[in-house]
C-alpha cells in the first residue's frame, strides 16, 4: 500500500524591514537644539546698528549684552553637563530652550539697556551655554556605541550649521522688517524645538526599551 504524502503550502521568503534605530532619532533632535541655539548667537552683532538708532542707546551699552552672554556660554557648559547627568538631558535641554525663548521674547519689548543684559545676556547666555559640545557629547556616549566619532562631529558642527542657516536669512529679515520679528521668529523655533524634545529626547535607551 503506498503512502500519500501532502505537499506543505508555500510560503513566501520574508522581507527585511528596514528600521531606523532609535538612537538616530535623539541625534537629530539633539542636533536640532543645538542649531536652534546656535543660530541665537549670530543675532547680537546684527542688533547693534538698529537698537541705537531706535533708543539712541551707547554702542557700549549694547555690546555689554553680548559680552554677558559669551561669558555665560562659555562658563554654563561644565555645569549643564553635570545636571543632565542628574536630572536627564531632557530636561535640561527642554529647561535651556525655554530660557531662550523667554530670552528672545522679553527682548522684543524692552525699554532700558540693563533688560538687554538681562534678557539677552543672561537668560540667552545660560540657555545657549547649556546646547554645546558636552551636550552633543553626552547624547552620543549614551545612544551610540559605534560610530560614536561621527556622531559626536555631527553634533559638535551643529551650531556652526545653526549660525550658517540663520545669519542670511536674519540679516534679510533685520533690514526688510526691522529687529523685533526675527527675534520673536527664533523664539517661537525655540518653542518648537522645546516642544519636540518632550515629546521624542530620552535620556537612556532603556527609557525605550532599546
Amino acid at each position: 500500500m503506498a503512502s500519500s504524502t501532502s505537499a506543505a503550502p508555500y510560503t513566501p521568503p520574508s522581507r527585511r524591514t528596514f528600521r531606523i534605530h532609535r538612537a538616530w532619532l535623539m541625534a537629530a533632535v539633539a542636533g536640532a537644539a543645538i542649531v536652534t541655539a546656535g543660530a541665537f548667537t549670530t543675532v547680537p552683532g546684527m542688533l547693534v546698528t538698529p537698537l541705537h538708532e531706535e533708543y539712541a542707546w551707547e554702542r557700549g551699552q549694547i555690546a555689554l549684552a553680548a559680552s554677558v552672554n559669551m561669558v555665560l556660554f562659555g562658563l554654563t557648559a561644565p555645569f549643564a553637563a553635570a545636571l543632565m547627568d542628574r536630572i536627564g538631558a531632557r530636561r535640561v535641554v527642554m529647561g535651556a530652550l525655554l530660557l531662550v525663548a523667554a530670552g528672545a521674547l522679553l527682548t522684543g519689548v524692552m525699554t532700558r539697556p540693563w533688560q538687554l543684559v538681562a534678557y539677552w545676556g543672561v537668560l540667552i547666555g545660560l540657555g545657549s551655554g547649556c546646547l554645546t559640545m558636552t551636550f552633543a557629547a553626552g547624547i552620543t556616549a549614551r545612544w551610540f556605541d559605534r560610530r560614536r566619532g561621527l556622531v559626536t562631529g555631527a553634533l559638535s558642527s551643529s551650531s556652526h550649521l545653526g549660525q550658517l542657516l540663520f545669519l542670511p536669512l536674519l540679516a534679510w529679515s533685520v533690514g526688510r522688517f526691522g529687529w523685533r520679528p526675527p527675534v520673536v521668529t527664533l523664539a517661537l523655533v525655540a518653542l518648537a524645538v522645546a516642544a519636540l524634545v518632550f515629546l521624542l529626547l530620552r535620556d537612556h535607551p532603556a527609557d525605550v526599551g532599546a
